[in-house]
């Protein structure tokens, strides 16, 4: 009777994972691979799917190394430190899982937008946010700023502070306790964290269209270009860059794999 049970669970998890996400993918990686090699590369001579790559790669990198130095700092004030209005940091490390992209480019708008809150000042300084590079790079941080703060600070309360607290006492100074003992045990969070931030940045789109309008040649990303690729009913261009992505995901995930069995061997 267990096994029975198990067996319908087991269908209905496959079923649901195959409607939602195998059956999908599939079908968009068929609809690119029969347009052929060709139409890969006709897509990627137009200077617009050039550009909106690069352009993304570049959101992703600054992701990257902005998450990286704070998403780390800020796991080890939330996870080591006792402080008046921590219980409010903890809650808005979250938000922007909570919040839409789309909300979020909005409320970028309405702060660096024309009319938004800090216009005069931005005239002042001759500094464009909205509809510009910055404000790719504010949405592109916003909406992947959760993603190493958490994996980092997981693995630090799963740790403890003992060896911190014996190094310091042995009279190790805190940056070397943080590069000789910290740094080492959260090595492995740190880079899951960064993995997902890599992929959280190089899919998004609600948000950097809001915000940057995807203007072909200056704040149009992969993943906008896709949209107006298919507005345009360019539908193998479209494809295409769809397929790059789905690509750098799948090696995203190899790469969350091996991290794991990384992880699990040093247990």
């Amino acid at each position: 009777m267990i096994k029975k049970i198990l067996l319908v669970l087991l269908a209905l998890v496959l079923t649901y994972l195959g409607l939602i996400l195998v059956l999908p993918l599939a079908a968009m990686a068929m609809r690119a691979l029969e347009a052929g090699p060709s139409a890969l590369l006709e897509a990627f001579s137009d200077p617009a799917a050039r550009q909106g790559l690069v352009l993304t790669l570049v959101l992703a990198l600054i992701a990257l190394i902005a998450n990286g130095l704070v998403g780390m700092a800020a796991g080890l004030v939330l996870v080591r430190h006792r402080f008046l209005g921590r219980g409010l940091l903890d809650v808005l490390v979250d938000l922007p899982l909570a919040v839409s992209p789309v909300m979020t480019g909005l409320a970028f708008l309405l702060v660096f937008g024309r009319g938004g809150w800090l216009e005069p000042w931005l005239e002042f300084a001759d500094l464009k946010v909205s509809f510009a590079f910055p404000g790719l790079v504010l949405a592109t941080l916003f909406v992947t700023f959760p993603f190493t703060v958490r994996e980092v600070a997981y693995v630090l309360i799963e740790l403890g502070s003992d060896e911190e607290e014996a190094a310091i006492t042995l009279g190790a100074s805190p940056w070397q306790t943080f590069w000789l003992i910290t740094l080492p045990n959260i090595r492995y969070g740190l880079g899951y964290g960064l993995v997902l931030t890599l992929a959280r940045a190089l899919g998004e789109f609600g948000a950097v269209l809001v915000i940057g309008g995807a203007i072909s040649g200056q704040t149009q990303t992969a993943t906008t270009f896709i949209y107006n690729a298919l507005e345009e009913r360019q539908e193998a261009t479209a494809y295409s860059m769809a397929l790059v992505l789905a690509a750098a995901s799948v090696l995203f995930l190899l790469a969350l794999e091996w991290i794991k069995r990384q992880r699990d061997k040093e247990k």
